[in-house]
């Protein structure tokens, strides 16, 4: 057994402690913490030790497509896992009816067992005209009957489901869906602000990555971004891998939605494994310096990183570690309903490292 006691000045935990602290990792797990001095001299010493991270929507990585019916995800958890991301919600594109429900069903033990913290359906149920990457022809409006089918499929497991609120009937399932235990997130939508607030009045409670899948704020027509930037009873995603969002868009976002925003990597198959061509939702996908596009488009499909490359990125702008556990960890496991993870990165001379 290899044992190593950690020594941090700051201990920040998500449940209020900020202050001196130590951990002892045993096998590369926790085995125990503590805060004020080390019980013996420490074998290092860190900046600061966090909560792992919990990435609420993420479609894979190292080749594995969470929503593919048969695929091993045990490649893409590990992926994350070792980048600090011990709580994964697993994400599925759009596919068949007939696909996701065999997905689900394959997936739903793994989120028992505790090897994946929920599953997130993006799609079938969002507008055509905001659609990135999800194939136009498997795109539908949220009926009753296949919404039970969904769910059945996967017994309990199901965290979230993205939808447009502007489509036929998803004003109505909100709270079907919110009845059942799902969280409703607004996304890949054209809704205006007032089909956006008639949601969330309805139980809508998250907002799938903001300002990407939804028009630009205009002054005059806010829409789902100008809600979600004003509205306090949604959390919204920001991916921060910066391609997604310019640096002064994602600190515009961190200050209006202070408290209720949480870092998503929307990572999908391709990351891990470098610049190439790959499908993602029934559309071919092209990779080229770590940026995911629809081919022949410029529109983005999912990210190449993880929730530690954003957290990088902030860190090296000066974020303070209390602001990342809050948007790694301590939001995302309020807004879903997860169980805080326990300590397992360390932050020192503002890099990462996971313990």
């Amino acid at each position: 057994m290899t044992a190593s006691l950690v020594s941090a000045r700051r201990l920040i935990d998500g449940n209020g402690s900020d202050g001196p602290g130590w951990a002892l990792i045993e096998d590369g797990r926790l085995a125990d913490s503590g805060t004020g001095e080390a019980p013996r001299r420490p074998d290092r010493e860190v900046d600061a030790l966090l909560p792992g991270f919990v990435d609420a929507h993420v479609h894979g990585a190292c080749g594995v497509d969470f929503a593919t019916p048969g695929a091993d995800p045990a490649a893409a958890i590990a992926w994350h896992a070792g980048r600090g991301s011990v709580a994964l919600v697993a994400s599925l594109a759009t596919g068949t009816l007939d696909d996701t429900r065999m997905r689900l069903a394959e997936l739903a033990p793994l989120v028992r067992s505790g090897a994946l913290a929920g599953l997130h359906l993006e799609g079938p149920f969002l507008c055509h005209g905001r659609r990135g990457a999800h194939s136009r022809d498997l795109l539908r409006d949220p009926a009753p009957a296949e919404i039970e089918a969904l769910l059945a499929a996967g017994d309990g497991a199901i965290r979230m489901i993205t939808l447009a609120p502007e489509l036929p009937g998803a004003l109505d399932a909100i709270p079907l869906l919110v009845y059942a235990g799902v969280r409703v997130a607004v996304g890949h939508t054209e809704a205006d602000a007032d089909t956006v607030s008639r949601a969330i009045d309805r139980g809508a409670s998250v907002m799938t990555h903001l300002f990407n899948g939804m028009p630009p704020l205009h002054h005059r027509s806010p829409g789902p971004v100008g809600v979600g930037l004003s509205d306090e009873r949604i959390t919204v995603e920001l991916i921060g891998d910066g391609d997604h969002l310019d640096d002064r868009v994602l600190d515009l976002a961190l200050r209006d939605c202070a408290g209720r925003a949480m870092l998503v990597s929307d990572a999908m198959a391709a990351a891990g494994l470098g610049d190439g061509e790959y499908v993602l939702a029934g559309s071919e996908v092209v990779v080229r310096d770590g940026v995911a596009t629809v081919a022949g488009t410029s529109a983005l499909a999912g990210s190449t990183s993880s929730v530690s490359d954003a957290v990088q990125r902030l860190l090296a702008r000066g974020a303070d570690p209390a602001l990342i556990a809050e948007l790694t960890s301590v939001t995302p496991s309020r807004a879903l309903g997860i169980n805080l993870p326990p300590l397992a990165v360390a932050v020192t001379g503002g890099r990462v490292e996971v313990l």
